[in-house]
Formats: C-alpha cells, structure tokens, sequence
C-alpha cells in the first residue's frame, strides 16, 4: 500500500473516531439540549437577527455590510449544495452504528457542513466590517461547527472544510 493510500487510511480512522468521540456528548441531556439551541441559532436565525441589528443601530450604514452577507449567505448555499450533490457522503448518523442523530438532519448529506460554512463566512464578513463583534461571532460559529459534530451529524473533516471554504469565499466577497 502506498504511503498516501495510508495516510487517507489514518485520517478517515481519524475521522471516524473523533465523530464517535464528540457524539458522545448527546447522552448528557443538558450538552443535547445545549447543541440543539445552537444548531437552531446557526439554521439562520442567528444571521438574521444580527442583520436586523446591525440595520436597527447603524441604519443607512450597515446597508452595505448586511447586503454583502446576504450575498454571501445565498452563495455559500448554492455552493454547498452543489458540492454536496457531488460527493454524496452519508452523514454518519445514518452509516455509524455508533453515532446517533441528536437532531433532524436538513438533508441526506454530510460534505460539506453548511451550518458552519456559513457560520465561518457571515463571520468573516460581519468582523471585516465590525471588528468588536469578533468576540460573540467566533465563538458562536465554534459552538456552530461544535454542534454539527455532537449531534452527529458530520464528521470532523465536514466541519473544517465548511470552515475553510466558508473563509475563502467570506474573504473572495471582497473583491468581486
């Protein structure tokens, strides 16, 4: 076997027990009711009430911010769905006997995570533009990416690659 067949070899193991290892936490009923907050939160309602404020309190300012985290939240969808429809991995709620769906999954798929896509853009947005909110922002897009993983529903690597691919086109929104 080849050093890189190996080494994919390792890193799916990785994988597979980081995601059996976080989903454990669901068996403390505070931890899942916790996650399933924020999971909700990260579903858009987060977004959308920190739009409508940005707009409540800074008014004809925040127009420009707020529409370009719309833009990038509707890209980001199309985007990730697109790329979803192309891998078609499982979540692994639905292949792993050993981890259980701790909510609802929005559909069949697991790469990449959309919740934290997003949860990383509209951060990177909204702190390029308001760099005092980076302390509710990250943290909230961390316990974003937290949850998918606690509920089972993605796998690490779904995590960090909504996380980057939510990043670069959060930063490529700036220069189109």
């Amino acid at each position: 076997m080849s050093r890189i067949a190996t080494g994919l070899l390792q890193l799916r193991a990785w994988d597979h027990a980081l995601c059996i290892h976080f989903n454990r936490g669901i068996r403390i009923r505070l931890v899942l009711h916790f996650f399933r907050i924020v999971s909700r939160l990260g579903d858009g309602v987060f977004w959308y009430v920190l739009g409508l404020a940005l707009l409540a309190v800074q008014g004809v300012q925040a127009l420009g911010p707020v529409v370009q985290m719309v833009l990038t939240g509707a890209f980001c969808t199309v985007f990730y769905k697109w790329l979803k429809s192309k891998t078609s991995r499982p979540r692994p709620c639905a292949v792993e006997a050993a981890v259980r769906a701790g909510a609802a999954p929005l559909d069949a798929f697991s790469f990449p995570s959309g919740h934290t896509l997003h949860a990383v853009a509209f951060s990177v947005v909204a702190t390029v533009y308001y760099p005092a909110l980076a302390w509710v922002l990250v943290p909230f897009s961390v316990l974003v990416a937290m949850s998918r993983l606690v509920l089972g529903l993605h796998y690490p690597s779904d995590v960090l690659a909504g996380a980057a691919l939510g990043a670069l086109v959060a930063r490529a929104s700036f220069y189109v």
